[in-house]
Order: structure tokens, then sequence, then C-alpha cells
């Protein structure tokens, strides 16, 4: 695909979505793999239900951007199958979000929840059911495009990446934080270390991730991953500040979700005029991380912007 950082932002985000959607109906339609013994179809239907259900893609744009940043185009596939993983991850995690026990949320991206479309029992084991098929994506060691596959070690360094991003000390402990807070608020450094953990874990895995698939020094990788926790941050702030200010039927979810829960974000903590400062803030600082990369980091910066000026 051409990688001319011309291409106005959004299509190029479109374009990316539907590269990893392809692949994720392609992985979710495949028959039996070796050591598999069926795919009861109902579990088939609500992960395809969770997973290919819409949605901007922007991890797996980052993951696969960051790549190109690299110039890791003979690597394309596997920077979409990294991508791919990822995304199983993040939608694994919105399922179980969605539930009850959790958020207790109807809609997702303008469609029933998991839960609601099928039942609480199905939500979770596909849940379960994508969060495993990730690893099996990272670990297959099937070049898709004729190359040799990634080293041992590079699948070894994105499925440990992966895991810790969204395990105990990542996404899955942000989560505990998160319903943790609604009954002890924590301080401003505690709103920032959960959604650090929360939402910020994986988008900084994103743009890493692409750097490891290209081959990136460690420096490099590094420097890609503090981009990350920069966006990840804004990320969340814009979140929490279209819950306090947007219309829930443009934004395909509830709003006023987090001020009824008791939920405590920086938005409500410091007002929506602070928090839009502050998002200005971290894209210069996501930005200048990338002075380095010259023009061909064009298109991540576009990315910093549009995470922190998204409408929905």
């Amino acid at each position: 695909m051409d990688t001319n950082a011309e291409i106005p932002f959004e299509m190029r985000l479109d374009a990316r979505a539907r590269e990893v959607e392809t692949l994720l109906r392609s992985l979710l339609d495949t028959h039996l793999l070796p050591g598999e013994i069926a795919r009861p179809e109902r579990l088939l239907a609500a992960m395809r239900h969770g997973v290919l259900n819409g949605g901007k893609r922007l991890r797996p744009f980052l993951v696969v951007e960051s790549a190109a940043l690299f110039g890791a185009g003979a690597r394309h596939i596997e920077a979409l199958r990294a991508a791919a993983a990822l995304e199983c991850v993040h939608c694994y995690s919105l399922i179980h979000d969605d539930l009850p026990a959790m958020d207790d949320d109807d809609l997702r991206r303008g469609q029933p929840t998991v839960h609601r479309a099928f039942d609480e029992a199905a939500a979770i084991l596909a849940g379960d059911a994508l969060l495993t098929l990730a690893f099996d994506i990272i670990c297959d060691d099937a070049a898709d495009n004729g190359a040799a596959p990634l080293p041992a070690a590079t699948r070894l360094a994105l499925a440990r990446g992966l895991a810790r991003a969204a395990g105990l000390g990542g996404m899955a402990g942000g989560q505990m934080l998160d319903l943790t807070a609604q009954h002890d608020a924590p301080d401003e450094a505690g709103i920032i270390r959960l959604q650090a953990m929360k939402t910020g874990a994986l988008i900084r895995y994103a743009c890493e991730a692409g750097a490891i698939v290209a081959g990136a020094p460690e420096s490099d990788r590094e420097r890609l991953a503090e981009f990350g926790s920069a966006i990840g941050l804004a990320f969340q702030l814009a979140d929490d500040l279209l819950d306090v200010t947007a219309d829930a039927g443009r934004l395909g979810k509830a709003t006023g979700k987090d001020a009824a829960a008791g939920k405590a974000t920086l938005a409500a903590l410091h007002g929506p005029d602070w928090a839009r400062r502050q998002l200005h803030g971290l894209v210069e600082q996501a930005s200048s991380l990338l002075e380095p990369y010259g023009e061909r980091a064009a298109i991540l910066k576009q990315a910093a912007r549009f995470v922190a000026q998204r409408d929905r």
C-alpha cells in the first residue's frame, strides 16, 4: 500500500482499518487450525460481533504506521498481523468492560454490546477467545507474503510486550483501579496512573510494536513508546472530555456515565477548559518526540492531533 504521507489523514486511517478488518475477518473465517477440535458457531458469531463492528482501529493504525516510519515496507504483512493481534486484545477488553459487572453498557459503536446481542456467558467466552487468539496470531511463524517469517526473538518481544501491556501491570490492572476508584477516589497522580494503565498501555505498546516489527534500535523503540504514552494520555483525556460534552447519538455510546458512577477523571477534576489546554500540550510533547525523524513522522504527528481533537 502507498505510504505517501500526503494522503488525507482520515482516508489513510480508514484504509488501514479496512486492511486490518480484512485480516481479522480472514482469521475468524479460517478453517480449523492444527490443534483445534471445533469452532462453535455461536462463539464465533459473538467474537465477530465484538471485533468486526467498526471503530477507528487507531491502535492497529499506530502499529502499521510506526513500522512504516522505519521503512518496514517488506514487513507490512507482519505489521498487520501484530496490529490484528492488538485489536483482538482491545476488543476483548471492550467486550468485558461493557459487562454488567464492569461498566454495564448497552451500546458500543452504536450497536448492542456483545452481552446484549448474545448473553453474558457468550460475551465472557468471546473476550477470552479473542485474547488467546491474539497470542496465536503473534506466535504463528507463517509468512503470508512469501517472505521469511519474523525472527523468533522478534515474535517473543511482541508477545511479551503485549502480555505486559494487557495484564496485571497494564490494562487489566488499570481496569481494577478504575473499579476501585468508584468507591475510593484517587488523587491526580492516581488518576494519571490509572489511565496510563487502563488506556495508555495498549497505545504505548502499539507504537513500540511497529518499531519492534521493523527491527528498529532500542533507542528508537523507547522513543516511540514515549510517543505512545503521550498520545495515550491524550486519548483518555479526550475521552473524558467527550463524556462530559458530547452527544450520545454521535458518540455511539452513553455519555455522562463517569459522573454518574462517581469516577474521578482529570476533565471532571479540573474542568473542560483545562482539559483542552492539556490536550494541546500533550500534542506538542508527542510531536517533539518525533522531531528526529523529520517528514517521515508527519503521519504520526497527524495521529497525535487526531487523538486530541476527535469529537467521537
